[in-house]
């Protein structure tokens, strides 16, 4: 949990998914706000715990350069980490992933072909009353349209997407029947 909590690393794992093989060189061209030296440190850190495969080695310009490719299962949080964290680890894990997300997000907006109407950009909130019940099939359901789609692996015709499901109770008053609080 501690390798994955930190913005530079989650974005590392987020351009290696799908099966892309990348050098270090173009994680860093991807990440123009982060300094080369950074990326390079924790591409190093993430192999260093088996995050990252070495996929290959070829000399350019007399340096050795390295490609990369994501061991996906290892670049998970548990449900028994999750469980077992404490309310200020879930504090922190989610202020990297806000912080993730903007920085991601950012890029993109930086880049020359940004276009959000273009690439059906969506970021809209809704509240939703369920019980447990349909809280349990509401997850299932959005875990049987995601999962395969996560699978799919990196190719020419497909572009990589970010998709951030965030859910978690609302605090609010207790209703009673009628809807009156």
């Amino acid at each position: 949990m501690e390798l994955l909590a930190h913005p530079v690393r989650l974005r590392i794992v987020h351009a290696l998914s799908g099966g892309r093989v990348m050098t270090t060189s173009q994680l860093c061209a991807g990440m123009p706000d982060v300094s080369k030296a950074t990326v390079y440190r924790h591409v190093d850190l993430l192999a260093e715990y088996d995050i990252l495969d070495l996929a290959g080695e070829r000399r350019v310009r007399g340096a050795m350069e390295r490609s990369y490719r994501l061991r996906r299962e290892r670049a998970v949080i548990d449900a028994d980490t999750a469980t077992s964290a404490s309310a200020e680890d879930h504090r922190r894990i989610f202020a990297v992933a806000m912080a993730t997300l903007l920085a991601e997000f950012q890029t993109y907006l930086d880049s020359d072909n940004a276009d959000p109407a273009g690439d059906l950009v969506g970021y809209r909130q809704h509240s939703i009353w369920l019980d447990r019940e349909e809280l349990a099939a509401f997850i299932a359901d959005l875990r049987a349209v995601i999962a395969p789609r996560v699978a799919h692996s990196a190719t020419a015709d497909r572009e990589p997407y970010l998709l951030s499901p965030i859910l978690f109770p609302l605090a609010s008053e207790p209703v009673r029947a009628g809807g009156e609080p």
